[in-house]
């Protein structure tokens, strides 16, 4: 039998190369490795340590049956070690809090975290090209669906922060006469369970403009009651706008919240959120200045391509088409990213450059959310791309909340 220490791959806990007769597959084998790995240095990792050794017990013994190679379990680690730390944005060695990410998409919330001295200890996210985009930058694999308590049952029991960009879904009106809302069939049903298990100092949510408004602000009211009511937390909510908030030329509005355990938090209402600061930055800062693939270009022949010309007469400001006319942004900013924007007719963020009239690149929308240059995009389509960075965070402006959040922690 031949020793080979290279030939080892992460990507084969990928529930599909793993699947051999001779070893059972342990489920989310490849979110159980890689949070183990991230977490071997402390003690977050004994809620890992059993599963993974299994994992890589039962991974040595596979290379030996099929490739006909013999691995030594420490080489294993450290090979497993160096390719979770060898990505743009690998966990700190030093840091001053721990967090979760759920509904995580690519890692906005953990960008920002980490650019503030923290730790992510335990991320979740269903979408499987979400989960490839967050992998190749932070070297983990998020746990998958959050609402399957098998996924939860791997939360660590102490954390600081719970951060979650959550999906807003129609709460039931049938608990109103209880004096909350009914959660349970919502994705807020979820963290309220694992916010009242697990006692974070802070909870940090970020959600659409429209969940203040929805169901005449019911739905909020109902939220708001069950953090502050329920669950004992005091809460500071505020909409903010990426292009006021953040330095980033995206006319953006969010809902954030923040609430603390005022238990472990006493000083609590000195928290605020950050204060505007001027926009500096224009577009042209961002977008790139060379010509693109043609891919991303209008051809004279296309049958939106002369009301496009007529009307997109200016190189300083993105245009959106919608449907079946052209919006101009008047303040010369990106409009509003939409999960939407690449699945054909409708929100498409259009530039004139010296090119062309074309779309945006996948690349450029990320940018416009704060990412940084060194930020990866994984080799899937480009409608997938824009998905991910139309549902994404600000991760500069969650950087900004995150910074008054330490001061108070």
């Amino acid at each position: 039998m031949k020793i080979q220490n290279s030939n080892i791959s992460i990507e084969e806990f990928d529930q599909t190369k793993f699947l051999i007769e001779m070893f059972e597959p342990i489920e989310e084998g490849e979110a159980i490795l890689t949070h183990y790995l991230n977490n071997i240095s402390n003690g977050v990792s004994e809620i890992y340590a059993k599963d993974a050794s299994k994992i890589i017990n039962n991974y040595i013994l596979y290379k030996q049956e099929k490739d006909n190679i013999s691995i030594v379990k420490e080489d294993a680690l450290q090979q497993f070690l160096f390719k979770i730390e060898n990505v743009p944005f690998p966990t700190p060695k030093k840091t001053n809090f721990d967090f979760i990410d759920l509904f995580a998409g690519i890692g906005g919330f953990r960008l920002a975290m980490q650019n503030v001295g923290g730790k992510c200890i335990y991320t979740s996210e269903w979408n499987n090209d979400a989960k490839k985009t967050y992998k190749v930058n932070f070297g983990d694999i998020p746990f998958g669906d959050i609402t399957k308590q098998s996924i939860k049952n791997y939360i660590p029991e102490n954390f600081d922060i719970l951060c979650a960009g959550f999906p807003c879904q129609a709460f039931s009106i049938a608990g109103y006469q209880k004096g909350f809302a009914d959660t349970r069939g919502t994705l807020f049903f979820d963290i309220e369970k694992i916010i009242e298990k697990h006692k974070p100092k802070v909870v940090f949510l970020e959600n659409v403009r429209n969940l203040v408004y929805h169901d005449k602000g019911r739905t909020f009211k109902t939220i708001i009651d069950i953090l502050e009511n329920k669950l004992k937390y005091k809460t500071f909510t505020q909409l903010l706008n990426t292009m006021n908030y953040a330095n980033i030329p995206q006319n953006r509005e969010r809902i954030f919240i923040v609430a603390f355990d005022p238990n472990q938090v006493p000083n609590y209402t000195e928290f605020k959120f950050p204060e505007p600061i001027k926009l500096t930055k224009t577009i042209h800062d961002i977008l790139e200045k060379d010509k693109q693939d043609d891919i991303y270009y209008y051809k004279k022949e296309h049958p939106y391509y002369e009301e496009l010309d007529k009307t997109m007469t200016s190189q300083n400001t993105v245009y959106q088409w919608r449907r079946v006319y052209v919006r101009e942004n008047k303040n010369n900013v990106c409009p509003t990213l939409t999960a939407n924007m690449g699945t054909g007719g409708h929100n498409v963020p259009l530039i004139r450059d010296n090119f062309g009239i074309r779309k945006l690149t996948p690349k450029e929308c990320f940018m416009f959310q704060g990412y940084p240059k060194n930020f990866i995009l994984p080799k899937i389509a480009n409608t997938k791309l824009y998905m991910q960075a139309g549902n994404s965070v600000t991760t500069t402006l969650i950087k900004r909340i995150s910074e008054q959040i330490i001061k108070v922690l």
